[in-house]
This record gives C-alpha cells, sequence and structure tokens, in this order.
C-alpha cells in the first residue's frame, strides 16, 4: 500500500490578458460600451462586474483542473452540478496489476499525525481494506465486484472542468471553514493559484 498527499494541477495554459479581455468583450455587450475597450481596462471592468455581482458574465471562460484526492472528497465534488467530470474509475482500474505496482494507493488525511495512534489505526484499515479486495481479486472476482471494499482514503484522479462563476462558487463553498478538511485541502491550493494568475477575479474569496 503506497501513502501520498493530496495534490492539484491547473490543466489549461491560462493567458490572463486574455482570459480577461475576453471576459470584458462580452460583457459590455450589456453595457454596449465596447468603444471603451483600452488596453488597461479589462482589469477595471472586470473587478467591477464581481463587486456588483453580475456574475454571468464569467460564465464566458472555462477551464479545466485536474485533482489528487481520496475518493471521498469526489463524493461533495461532483455535487456543483454545473460543471464536467472524468475519473479514475474503480470499475476497470484492477489495483493488482502492473500499472499500479500491485498496491492500492491512499491519501493521507492532513487531520492525522503519522506516528500517532489514530493515524496507525487509520492505516491499518486501509492495509486490511487492501488485504480483502485482493482476496476478492485472487478468487476470481472483477475489479468491479472487489471495489466495495476499497476505502474512501484510496487516491484517485479527477478532472473538473467549470466556467469562472461555477470555480467561484466551488472556491466559496469549499474553502469555508464549514468544509471538510481535505476538500477544503484542495480548495485552498487551488485558490492560491488562481489568486496568482487571475487575482481581479478570485482576490475576493477567503
Amino acid at each position: 500500500m503506497k501513502i501520498i498527499k493530496a495534490s492539484i494541477e491547473i490543466l489549461d495554459n491560462i493567458t490572463p490578458v486574455e482570459v480577461l479581455k475576453k471576459l470584458e468583450l462580452c460583457g459590455r455587450v450589456c453595457y454596449k460600451s465596447e468603444d471603451k475597450i483600452t488596453d488597461e481596462s479589462a482589469v477595471k471592468f472586470i473587478s467591477n462586474i464581481v463587486k456588483q455581482g453580475h456574475e454571468s458574465v464569467l460564465e464566458h471562460f472555462s477551464f479545466s483542473v485536474r485533482f489528487i484526492c481520496d475518493r471521498g472528497v469526489t463524493h461533495e465534488m461532483v455535487r456543483h452540478r454545473i460543471a464536467s467530470y472524468s475519473q479514475e474509475s474503480t470499475r476497470y482500474c484492477n489495483y493488482s496489476k502492473g500499472d499500479f505496482d500491485g498496491q492500492i494507493t491512499v491519501i493521507e488525511p492532513l487531520y492525522l499525525e503519522p506516528g500517532t495512534e489514530k493515524y496507525e489505526a487509520w492505516k491499518q484499515g486501509c492495509q486490511q481494506a487492501e488485504n480483502n479486495y485482493f482476496t476478492l481479486l485472487n478468487l476470481g472476482c472483477t475489479a468491479q465486484e472487489a471495489r466495495g471494499l476499497l476505502p474512501n482514503s484510496l487516491k484517485t484522479e479527477i478532472v473538473m472542468t467549470a466556467n469562472v462563476r461555477e470555480w467561484r462558487h466551488f472556491l466559496k463553498s469549499r474553502t469555508s471553514k464549514a468544509a471538510h478538511p481535505q476538500i477544503k485541502e484542495i480548495a485552498d491550493m487551488l485558490l492560491e493559484q488562481l489568486n496568482f494568475i487571475l487575482p481581479s477575479l478570485f482576490n475576493d474569496i477567503e
């Protein structure tokens, strides 16, 4: 059994200037103020759009993010319905095969300290799940039949594609103190990157 940490990757090469200029052009149609577009006008215009809550304009740009996290997190993630998802399938991925080094991979919970009794109990539970999963495979079960024994901590990869408005909704919901610690962990990672790339679209989210 392999233990790794959660991670995220923005899959698109986002060019901030082009994103803001496109959103500005789309937004100015509402006011028929296209004649006011300049080389420097996009940031101010889009910042005002965000402040005014006129977020339908932000639906004109989408991007994709790959999340490496546990399967429990993805059950919450896919509740954001204005998005598209592609996820590693436990029906078709047989973790006893060579592509997976003959072992399952699990995500280390950030709220458990390695070496503590709680951490060891979690680790042993995952190890037992792996043993039982492989037992069913060895008895002739298919991957989709044996997957019922896999833990929520199982590592999965999921790609989520959404427009800027939905990403803002996702981040507002999932970076809050009320969010589950493990979805908050990856949402915080994403928000940090987006605040660096597109601050005028995301820096109001805390």
